[in-house]
Parts: C-alpha cells; sequence; structure tokens
C-alpha cells in the first residue's frame, strides 16, 4: 500500500468512530495528493482536491510548505487547474497564516510580474504572522525603491490588517447551557484521562462534558440558530485549575464558529460564564480564541435588615438568587453598552468582558492577531521612518502619585515593553512584558507544538532565558499512546531551541521530573516573569502564570506576554507553629482563615497572593505558591529574605548543573547561561547592590491576610465534600477541616505522596515514619496502599546519599524501574508500598489511577471529581488532600488518624517547619 492509500484506510478506521478524516501535516501524504491531482484521469482526483483545499493543517507544518509552492505554481502557470484558478490560489494562502505561504507571497509581491505582484501584495496586507526573516526581505525591498515593498509597508504601518476586519456585533445573541453547578473545573470540559488525544481537536472534542450534554448542546443550537451557546458554570466560576487550551478549543468547536473554511476543526469565538467569573488562565485562553467570559453574579449574598450575611444551620452562608439563567434562556449581549439583557430588562454591566483590549481580541478573531499585528505596525512605521498612528487601543496607564509598588508591580514595570518611559505603573494596567522563563508539559506539548506551526514559528525569542519541555505528565505509563506523542513532541520542542527531558537522539537519560520544580529550579532571579502550560506554574522565586499552549506558544514565539497588572493581597504570619504540625497544614489553613476573615469571599480569586514566607527556601515554600493555583489566585510571589534567596539559588546552581552533567545544555548554552545568571544575582544580594524583591512600604493591597500560627493545633485536611447536599459546594477546596472532624473513623482506601506539592523533605518524612513505625509496633504493616512519587530525580539522588531512599526500599513491595517502565496503568493496588518513578502519577488521572469509588489521601492538590479517583456504582471516589505524614500514617492504619495517634507517630520527626520572618520585609521608598 502507498502512502494514499494508508490516509484512505485510516479514514475508514476514524469514520467507525463518528470521526472525520484527520487534517493533513505530512510533506510527503500531501505531495502525493498533488500528483493525484496533476493527473486529470486520476480516480483519487476528486477527493485528493477536497484534500488539498480543506484538510490541510496551515503554518509551518511540511504540508503547509509543500501546499504554498503548488499554490505557487498555478499563479504562476506552471500548473493549470480548472478547479483552482490563480485568483482563488491567492485566497488558499490568505488562510495559510504564515511560514511558507509568507515566503511564496513575498516571491510573488517582490517579483517583476505586475500581475501576480499586485495581487501578492493584496493577500499579504491582511498577514500579520511574519518573522525577521520576513520583514528583513520587505525592509531590503524597500530600502532598494520597490514600490510593491513600500505600498505593503504602508498598508501595515496603517494596520489595515486589523482596520478593515468587521466590526464586533453590537448585538450577540445567547442561549444559555449550564454545563454544571459549583466550581467547573478544566476536567469536565477536557478530561486530564483523555489527554492523549489532545492534538485530534475532533477526537478530543468528543469527551467534552457528556454525550447527553453534546446532545443538548445541538438541540439548543437547532432551536436557536440565530444565537450562539453559552456554556456557564452555575453558582461556581468556569475553568478552575487548569489552562488548558484543550478545554476552550472544546467549547469553541462544540458552540463557536470554523476559524476558516479551509482548516478543520480549528473554532473561535466560544461565549463562557460562571455565576463567579472565569479563572483568570482560562480566561486568557478564552482571549486567545476572541472568545468572551462573563462574571454573571447571578447569586448573591442574602443580607439581613441590618446588612449582614444571612447564615444557615452549617454556618454557610446564604445565597439567593438575583436572576435565573436556566438552560435555554435567550439572553443578549450588547456589545456597545456592554451589558447583559434578558429581553428588555438589563441584567448585568459586563464591562469587564470588554475592556478595548478585549474587543480588539475579538475582532481579530484571538489575541496573537493582536500581538503580532501590533510588531507588524510598528516594524513598518519604523523602516518607513513615520510615527504609526494610534490604531490599537492604548496601553492602559494607571500611575498613583505617592503610592509605592506591590512586589508584582515592581516586576511588571522592570519588564514591560512600549510604555511611557519613567512612569510608575500600579494594578490595573495593562501592559506587554518580556517573559523570562518558559514551560511547556506533555499532556499540552503538541498542542503548543501545533500552535508554534499555526503561527509560524520556527525558533525560540532570543530574549528568552530558558525554557523547558517535560516528560512528567506521561511519566508513569510507557504505553502506546506515550510512545508515539512523547518522541515526537521531544524532536520538535528541541528543534525549536528548548531544553527537553528526553533527548531525541538518546544521548542523555530521559528525565521525567515534575516541570514545576524544574522551572523552580531554573528561575535564578526573583524578578523573572514565567509563563507555564499548567496551571500549577507557580514558582517561589519570580512571578509565574500558568498558561494555556497558545500562550505558551507565544511566550516562546515571541518572548512576550500581554497582561494587566493583577492586584494583590498580602499574607503574612503571626505566632510559632506547633512541633506536630507540618507546612502543608499552614497552607491549608491560610485558605481557611482567609475565609473566615472575609465572611467566606475568596479575596485571593483572580489576584496576586503576595506571601511574605521569609525564610522558607525555595523548595519548601513552594508548597505554598503551587496551591495557590487552588487558591484561584492568578499567581504568587514569595518575598524572602537576602539569606534565604541566596540559599535557594545556591541549590538551583546545583540542580543546573547536574542538568548540565547529564548532556541536556543546547548549543545555545541556555544552561550554563542561567547558572551565570544566577552568580550575578547572588553577588548583588550579597554586596547590597541589590537586595531580594520587597514591596514599598506605602504599596497598596486589595486586602491583606495575617495567618496566625498558633491557632493552628491539628493537621488540615482539603475535603471534597462529595455529599454536601448543596452540589456547589463539592469538589472545591474551600471545604478545609481538622483531623478531629474525622473521629478516627473515616476509611482510606489508597495515600498517594507525591506530585509537585511535596519536596525532598517529604521524601525524609515517609522513611523516618516507617522507621518509627517499625520501632514501635515491631513492623511495618499497610492496611491501605501507599503511593509514592518523588517529584525528581536529584531528590532521589539525594535521598541515596543520605540513607533514606535505603529505608524507602527496604519497605516497598514495589519499585520503579527506568530500563523496564510500566507498559500498562494500574488498575488494582495491594496493600503495601509503591516507589513508583518521578513525575505526575495519580495527580494527572490520565495514566494511573485509584480504584474507582476509592477514598484516597493525598499530598496532591487534585481534588476534582473523576481526576484522582472515578465513582463507582457502590459510592463516589474522594480525593481529600493533606500532609504527608497524615497520608502515610493514614495509609498503614487505613483511616484518617485521630490527634494522639498522629502525634505518636511523628514524635521526633523533622517536620516541615516554618518561622515566620521577625523583621518586615519591605522597602522604605522606591
Amino acid at each position: 500500500m502507498n502512502i494514499y492509500q494508508d490516509y484512505i484506510q485510516e479514514i475508514e478506521e476514524r469514520k467507525a468512530q463518528g470521526l472525520h478524516p484527520k487534517p493533513i501535516d505530512g510533506a510527503d501524504l500531501l505531495s502525493a495528493i498533488i500528483e493525484q491531482i496533476k493527473d486529470t484521469a486520476n480516480e483519487y482526483r476528486a477527493d485528493s482536491l477536497k484534500f488539498f483545499i480543506y484538510n490541510t493543517l496551515p503554518g509551518t507544518t511540511s504540508a503547509a510548505g509543500v501546499k504554498a509552492q503548488f499554490l505557487k505554481e498555478i499563479i504562476l502557470g506552471e500548473s493549470v487547474l480548472e478547479e483552482i484558478t490563480p485568483a482563488y490560489a491567492f485566497e488558499l494562502l490568505s488562510h495559510m497564516k504564515g511560514g511558507p505561504s509568507i515566503e511564496v507571497l513575498l516571491d510573488l509581491a517582490l517579483g517583476n510580474d505586475e500581475s501576480t505582484a499586485k495581487p501578492a501584495a493584496e493577500v499579504l496586507k491582511t498577514q500579520v504572522y511574519l518573522y525577521d526573516a520576513d520583514t528583513a526581505r520587505l525592509k531590503e525591498a524597500f530600502e532598494s525603491g520597490n514600490v510593491i515593498a513600500k505600498d505593503i509597508l504602508e498598508s501595515y504601518a496603517k494596520a489595515e490588517f486589523f482596520t478593515k476586519l468587521p466590526e464586533v456585533a453590537e448585538e450577540i445573541k445567547v442561549v444559555t447551557f449550564i454545563a454544571g453547578e459549583g466550581d467547573i473545573s478544566t476536567d469536565l470540559l477536557s478530561p486530564g484521562n483523555q489527554a492523549h488525544s489532545r492534538s485530534d481537536r475532533e477526537l478530543h472534542g468528543k469527551c467534552m462534558i457528556t454525550p447527553e450534554a453534546q446532545d443538548e448542546i445541538k438541540m439548543l443550537q437547532a432551536q436557536h440558530p440565530d444565537a450562539s451557546v453559552m456554556l456557564i458554570a452555575e453558582k461556581g466560576t468556569m475553568g478552575v485549575g487548569s489552562s488548558r487550551m484543550s478545554g476552550v478549543n472544546n467549547v469553541a468547536l462544540w458552540t463557536g464558529k470554523q476559524a476558516s473554511p479551509y482548516v478543520p476543526f480549528v473554532n473561535i469565538a466560544p461565549i463562557v460564564a460562571g455565576t463567579n467569573g472565569i479563572s483568570p488562565i482560562f480566561l486568557t485562553t478564552v482571549d486567545v480564541t476572541g472568545g468572551i467570559g462573563i462574571d454573571l453574579q447571578n447569586w448573591v449574598k442574602k443580607m439581613d435588615e441590618n446588612g449582614n450575611p444571612v447564615r444557615n444551620e452549617n454556618g454557610d452562608i446564604v445565597l439567593e438568587e438575583k436572576y435565573s439563567i436556566a438552560t435555554g434562556t435567550v439572553l443578549t449581549i450588547n456589545t456597545k453598552e456592554k451589558k447583559l439583557y434578558n429581553g428588555e430588562t438589563e441584567l448585568k454591566d459586563i464591562s469587564k468582558s470588554f475592556t478595548p483590549q478585549k474587543l480588539e481580541f475579538i475582532k481579530a478573531g484571538g489575541s496573537y492577531a493582536i500581538v503580532f499585528g501590533k510588531k507588524i505596525q510598528t516594524f513598518a512605521a519604523k523602516t518607513l521612518g513615520i510615527t504609526a498612528p494610534a490604531v490599537f487601543a492604548p496601553s492602559k496607564e494607571i500611575s498613583i502619585e505617592g503610592q509605592g509598588l506591590t512586589a508584582v508591580e515592581k516586576i511588571f514595570n522592570r519588564n514591560a515593553v512600549g510604555v511611557t518611559e519613567g512612569k510608575l505603573l500600579h494594578a490595573g494596567s495593562d501592559v506587554r512584558v518580556e517573559v523570562n522563563i518558559v514551560g511547556s508539559q506533555d499532556t499540552t506539548g503538541l498542542m503548543t507544538s501545533q500552535e508554534l506551526e499555526s503561527m509560524a514559528a520556527t525558533v525560540i525569542s532570543p530574549i528568552v532565558d530558558g525554557a523547558y519541555q517535560s516528560g512528567c505528565h506521561t511519566a508513569s505509563v510507557w504505553d502506546k499512546k506515550a510512545q508515539a506523542n512523547i518522541p515526537k513532541l521531544m524532536k520538535f520542542m528541541n528543534d525549536f531551541g528548548v531544553i527537553t527531558a528526553r533527548d531525541p537522539k538518546g544521548e542523555y537519560h530521559a528525565m521525567t521530573d515534575v516541570i514545576h520544580k524544574v522551572l523552580n529550579d531554573i528561575t535564578v532571579d526573583e524578578w523573572a516573569i514565567i509563563i507555564g502550560g499548567d496551571s500549577h506554574t507557580r514558582m517561589s522565586k519570580g512571578v509565574a502564570f500558568g498558561a494555556d499552549s497558545g500562550t505558551v506558544a507565544l511566550a516562546l514565539a515571541t518572548g512576550e506576554a500581554s497582561m494587566p497588572i493583577p492586584e494583590s493581597v498580602k499574607v503574612t504570619f503571626k505566632g510559632n507553629m506547633k512541633e506536630h504540625m507540618d507546612f502543608r497544614d499552614v497552607v491549608h489553613a491560610t485558605q481557611l482563615q482567609m475565609l473566615k476573615q472575609f465572611d467566606g469571599e475568596n479575596v485571593f480569586q483572580g489576584r496576586i497572593i503576595e506571601v511574605h514566607i521569609g525564610t522558607l527556601p525555595a523548595d519548601q515554600a513552594f508548597t505554598f505558591t503551587d496551591w495557590t493555583a487552588e487558591m484561584k489566585a492568578k499567581a504568587s510571589i514569595c518575598i524572602s529574605e537576602d539569606d534565604t534567596l541566596i540559599e535557594s539559588l545556591e541549590i538551583a546552581k546545583s540542580r543546573i548543573q547536574i542538568m548540565i552533567n547529564k548532556g541536556m545544555d543546547n548549543h545555545n548554552h541556555v544552561l550554563q547561561g542561567l547558572i551565570n545568571k544566577a552568580n550575578k544575582r547572588i553577588e548583588e544580594i550579597r554586596t547590597g547592590d541589590k537586595p531580594a524583591l520587597t514591596p514599598d512600604a506605602n504599596a497598596k493591597y486589595h486586602a491583606e491576610v495575617v495567618v496566625d500560627l498558633d491557632i493552628i493545633v491539628e493537621p488540615m485536611i482539603a475535603d471534597p465534600d462529595v455529599n454536601n447536599d448543596d452540589v456547589s459546594k463539592r469538589y472545591t477546596h474551600d471545604t478545609i477541616r481538622d483531623l478531629t472532624f474525622y473521629g478516627g473513623e473515616k476509611k482510606v482506601d489508597l495515600g498517594f505522596v507525591g506530585s509537585c506539592m511535596v519536596h525532598k523533605g517529604d521524601l525524609k518524612i515517609v522513611s523516618q515514619m516507617l522507621k518509627n513505625i517499625e520501632k514501635q509496633n515491631g513492623k511495618v504493616e499497610f492496611k491501605a496502599p501507599l503511593v509514592v512519587a518523588a517529584p525528581t530525580y536529584n531528590i532521589i539522588d539525594e535521598l541515596k546519599a543520605e540513607g533514606d531512599w535505603e529505608l524507602l526500599e527496604k519497605y516497598s513491595g514495589f519499585e520503579f524501574n527506568d530500563n523496564a517502565p510500566k507498559g500498562e496503568a494500574r488498575t488494582e493496588y495491594e496493600n503495601m508500598m509503591y516507589l513508583e518513578r518521578p513525575g505526575c502519577n495519580l495527580c494527572m488521572g490520565n495514566q494511573e489511577k485509584a480504584e474507582k469509588g476509592d477514598t484516597v489521601l493525598a499530598t496532591s492538590t487534585r481534588l476534582f471529581q473523576g481526576r484522582v479517583v472515578e465513582d463507582s456504582d457502590r459510592k463516589k471516589g474522594e480525593s481529600l488532600l493533606a500532609s504527608t505524614p497524615v497520608v502515610v500514617l493514614s495509609a498503614i492504619i487505613g483511616r484518617i488518624p485521630n490527634i494522639d495517634e498522629y502525634k505518636a507517630a511523628v514524635e521526633g520527626i523533622d517536620l516541615t517547619t516554618f518561622v515566620p520572618s521577625i523583621k518586615e520585609l519591605v522597602t522604605v521608598g522606591h
């Protein structure tokens, strides 16, 4: 069989699954298709034409290169097709977005044939995905006196690629669809256990919510053909817990509109809403697709006659419905008035959904077009020697006289580009910033590579200090899906200039370290901005933003990101930690104390948590910053003492050196460059030239939270509360309970110590507890399985050197073997300890899972429905979150312990402790 017949066979296989032909991205297949098109007698010619026109991926795919060249042949008359005229060929080129298509258009526009140069120029004027090689050709032609080049540059300088687009419709009719009650995680829209299929957009789209929900959406579309379906999180926040682009892609696939008639399954303009708005990270993804995200606030606190919130018998604040958005309700969005209506009745001012910047994203079909458009306009104006006309909404610059800067405001001011020189910017300002560190993870990485191809990027931006492609989300099981996807991803990213966990040439041992831990190590400046393809991109150095796969691609390609400077909430600590408490308990208590302090309102949501951690090194402090994703914060910043920051940077240096020793550095010597930057930063701190980052004493915060360590007397557990009568209160991270609540009776079916929330100290706690229990009882017996996954290999190496790994091996019944990795996911567990490969393991939910209906106690962050454990017919699956010592003891005794059992088990063990800084970590004056 030839390559075309293989494709036809694949089409038949997909047809049996209810799927259309897979879009073509390979040059060999498209070359065969073109040969069949040229042969007018070929029996497959009609189908080949359809595949060529409607089913070939654009951008920098190898297929796009072949397509662009064939269209060039048609335009030049070298190939003549009745079905594709030269004019139609130009139209097809206009939808190819960049890379080979731009090269062809420049060849034609700057050529000597006026009959092809002028139409090519007209198409080029609509394009924005140009890179240095493209703009250099234009500039050179212009300086040589080429009239067409001048015409194109003048159009770019006026930003006609944007101004000539249709305006945003004044009225958008929507019909509501409640996707779920309570917080909706992106697991509902793009399940983690279907991660392998994310790059196959049509296939992955079939996993959104449920088949029944998909049918209901189709029914609403049939009933309301003039309306868009608006997906809603009723009594909750939409898109919590993950940033993944696949969630928005799926929403757009079912409820949006096709971006181009010539590119299948790439839809834009989804409309999503939530009673409590949209998760900040998810909202960025909505912007990428030119969609609309709305904060409905349709449920509000019920107040008594004295203006105080009414509470029910459980002490929870009672909410009352302000207006109904029940499924099937037809509403109108007025984009000029920026209001939401039901008929003539005004329901809500939604100005935040239609800022000048967001309106531009909607008009352009997504934020990328605006980012690239601004760069093209700036280039053209500079080349022409003119001032670019004010076409785009100006950067919003808020500067308040006499007000100091928070930590995030300081970082944004340092990294901002294109703003008024010398002007200090405060929260609310909308700016472009340079990005220092970028991370791509493996289950969204294939989508990131697709995004890079679609925006015609071929090499990492030189202004990025370092970038890393992980293998942690697919580390547990080296199955056929991983074997098919991961090597391809690693080669693409390695070629692009990213440091990769796996070497495509196989010259260094594969590293499955958790991405967040690696990014935390390669961030060597607390003034850095980090963008990572995961909601838990929350570093304890710098400020890190979890992002969708597309924003990661944009950061890799341009070294920039655009966003408002967020407000901050200051978190400080008082009192002393009890000896038997672990820092993880402080993290949970922070959430609990904040909610109590603000009558149930989450003041962290959408804001920066500026945590004055002071004395806690980066590894341990990461436990706090990592959890801030579940606090619904946009990001977090650790304020450290000078000596603590130096200690953290020294640790980072040693771990980067290990990566270099393995052979992971590339020809640009990125990793060595990071060590050099760390050395420079350490010297600045030691000499006092530039002390550790602190906010100004007169900075302004949205709120301030003081965590009282004295009142944390028992380990704290985040409970999914799966049987709460109020559905909206299930699976949130807001139900924090102490051990006593469970009365020493709640059965635990499986314990999990792992994922990004643990550090070396946690693994040492496991070994010390097992040693303790053996001493007390004469042996160690597990009444429930205990799965242990170290986050990184270097932690394992350090534990081996210090003798702890030998102890763990002694008590384990299974130890991973990199030379013979598991080929199938474990489905049943014995009552013993499993030492698993470094990586995400159970927390990701795409490979390993607990048995259905289990009650799992985990150090992880994920308590979403179905993530770590799915429901069974007998009971709901539960993923409760706790500290390492609580998880270990629970697995040994098969239930959540009481406080006395817990205290006895941790006696004499060095837990992760924290002593607040005795000095105020602020800067007096700027």
